[in-house]
């Protein structure tokens, strides 16, 4: 990013923190945010504000952004869009029947579901252009959808106010699993099954089958969910037609239903094994793509995390309990857990991994158990984490999983880990020195 076009955004984020931090620092933290971690300008203004004791709810009302650069659970969202449709439909809420209105939006970046909880005066057309204010999101079945509550502002705009919006149509575009991208439109795509589950969602009311699972090709995987039943069936090859892809937290997502055409391909293609080992990627490469599904990863650990080692977690929703207290049910009896928090660096970028038990156990050819143990003798649980770091740190390991991007980078849930097959030790020390030495 040149520094010209930094200028108006440092200026901004200055005011909303008063002098707690120079221009000079702003800048660094800024370009952090949107060069590294690859984050939008607003989000990362906004990320900023908010780090540094800022109101950055505040901040972030009257900025306006595209709808891509909208995520889930935000209080306060503002944009211009088109409406692409609306429909009405009358439900019971604290026991009074009451309208609402929904349906989908969009800008040229992506289209988005949307609901309008307070319909009186509202006159929403399939085709207006509206400038929203004060719009709220949350997450529904793994996509962001837009709330206009009753602190909403909305204002018809002149139809050239906004650019062409892009509506999934005509000739679907051939590309390969690793190239999808949000907005695209109709793609077509080749790939073999390397997973497939059914599970039953409720969609306007009534009870519907979806499928989901992950497709794959030689340069990479991706979830999928199919919303009309095409008997997919494990390990087949089949050729996707007039799907779309949507993305949650970076990753993308591809989305079919009865308007798609769906072939079996009877053609050599890499087998479920090979393609579950394959799709190895940099680091740098998956945080230039914002994401990725099912990603192989082999880096350094340079760093064993604290919450690492054993932990006390809630019965009732499992998160990590802070001296016997759990931040949603209070004081409760917990139960012990293992797990890894550590940062994986592969040279070219970082990215923050979470491994539980099961993992755990296995890397540190230890149990639960023996750990519970040993805390006990020694009457302190650091111990196990001092085990984990002494075991784990400068070692090189392969990792499995999705890759999310937030705020705070990269990070991946685990499902698969083990060492790598090579020693890397010398290169691995050089490169914690090189790490340190920019500190």
């Amino acid at each position: 990013m040149e520094i010209e076009n930094l200028a108006p955004h440092v200026q901004e984020i200055a005011r909303a923190l008063g002098d707690k931090l120079s221009e000079e620092q702003i800048a660094e933290e800024l370009r952090k945010y949107v060069d590294v971690y690859r984050l939008s300008i607003p989000m990362a203004k906004r990320t900023i504000v908010k780090k540094y004791g800022g109101d950055a709810d505040a901040f972030s009302s009257g900025i306006q952004r595209k709808l891509a650069e909208i995520r889930p659970n935000e209080p306060v969202v503002d944009f211009i869009a088109k409406i692409l449709s609306t429909n009405t439909k009358e439900i019971t809420a604290k026991g009074e029947k009451k309208t609402i209105m929904f349906g989908f939006l969009g800008d040229e970046t992506t289209s988005l579901p949307w609901t309008a909880w307070e319909t009186e005066g509202l006159d929403l057309q399939k085709g207006d252009v509206v400038s929203v204010k004060g719009a709220y999101t949350r997450e529904y079945q793994g996509r962001v959808q837009v709330n206009f509550g009753n602190r909403v502002s909305i204002k018809k705009e002149d139809p050239s106010t906004i650019a062409e919006v892009h509506i999934a149509q005509g000739p679907p575009k051939v590309v390969t699993i690793g190239e999808l991208r949000e907005g695209m439109g109709f793609v077509e795509v080749k790939g073999r099954l390397l997973s497939v589950d059914s599970r039953e969602v409720i969609v306007q009311g009534q009870a519907k089958n979806i499928f989901s699972g992950i497709v794959a090709d030689e340069t990479g995987k991706v979830q999928f969910t199919a919303w009309s039943d095409f008997k997919l069936k494990q390990g087949e090859v089949v050729r996707i037609s007039k799907a779309t892809v949507k993305s949650w937290r970076g990753i993308p997502q591809l989305n079919f239903d009865e308007r798609a055409e769906l072939t079996k391909v009877k053609e050599k293609f890499p087998s479920v094994e090979e393609l579950q080992k394959s799709g190895r990627r940099m680091i740098s490469e998956v945080a230039g793509k914002g994401g990725a599904s099912d990603a192989v990863l082999e880096g350094v650990v340079i760093e064993v995390r604290d919450g690492s080692g054993l932990i006390v977690r809630c019965p009732e929703c499992k998160r990590a309990l802070q001296k016997g207290t759990c931040k949603v049910h209070g004081r409760v009896e917990g139960y012990p857990d293992l797990r890894v928090k550590a940062i994986l660096d592969d040279g070219t970028g970082a990215v923050s991994v979470v491994m539980g038990r099961e993992l755990t156990e296995r890397l540190m050819d230890t149990t639960l158990d023996e750990c519970m143990s040993k805390a006990k003798e020694a009457m302190n649980f650091d111990i196990v984490k001092d085990m984990i770091d002494e075991r784990l740190t400068l070692k090189v390991l392969s990792v499995v999983g999705n890759v999310t991007a937030d705020e705070y980078g990269l990070s991946m849930i685990v499902k698969e880990a083990e060492p790598a097959k090579h020693e890397v030790k010398p290169e691995a020390e050089k490169l914690l020195v090189e790490l340190e030495a920019t500190e």
